[in-house]
């Protein structure tokens, strides 16, 4: 809804009608900065889901609030200068492995429980719950 809001405040206050305003810099970047984070959502939810489903539903919903302030970040970074944004971008990503990870994991405990009657849940979840407040260093 922030993204939206952002949007919609940048087109009012641009001249021209459509999405093509030849330059207007500030809605360009607001518009991409909009599209980008929508493209990543889908992705993100879908790791979301699987991490906590397949591993642990605690470090997964830490590392998808930490999603969420990193993309206001990126956001709000693209706003100014498009370096300004990279920081959010990186975190983004590296907030996107933790999450395939921990569903790689929970994946890979399933078939040690199904081939072999191994299960190493509790130790898995202690691992993700103890990298899980690494993902606050920047």
């Amino acid at each position: 809804a922030f993204f939206a809001s952002k949007v919609e405040h940048e087109s009012k206050h641009c001249n021209g009608k459509g999405f093509q305003r030849p330059g207007s810099s500030a809605f360009d970047r607001v518009y991409t900065a909009n599209q980008n984070c929508g493209h990543t959502y889908p992705t993100f939810l879908a790791m979301l889901w699987c991490a906590g489903l397949l591993c642990s539903q605690a470090p997964a919903a830490f590392a998808g609030l930490m999603y969420l302030f990193v993309r206001q970040k990126y956001f709000v970074g693209y706003l100014g200068e498009r370096t300004q944004s990279t920081p959010g971008y990186l975190f983004g990503k590296r907030i996107i492995l933790f999450l395939f990870l921990m569903s790689v994991a929970g994946i890979l405990n399933y078939y040690l429980i199904f081939f072999f009657g191994s299960d190493f849940e509790m130790y898995i979840k202690t691992i993700t719950s103890a990298i899980s407040p690494l993902l606050l260093i920047p």
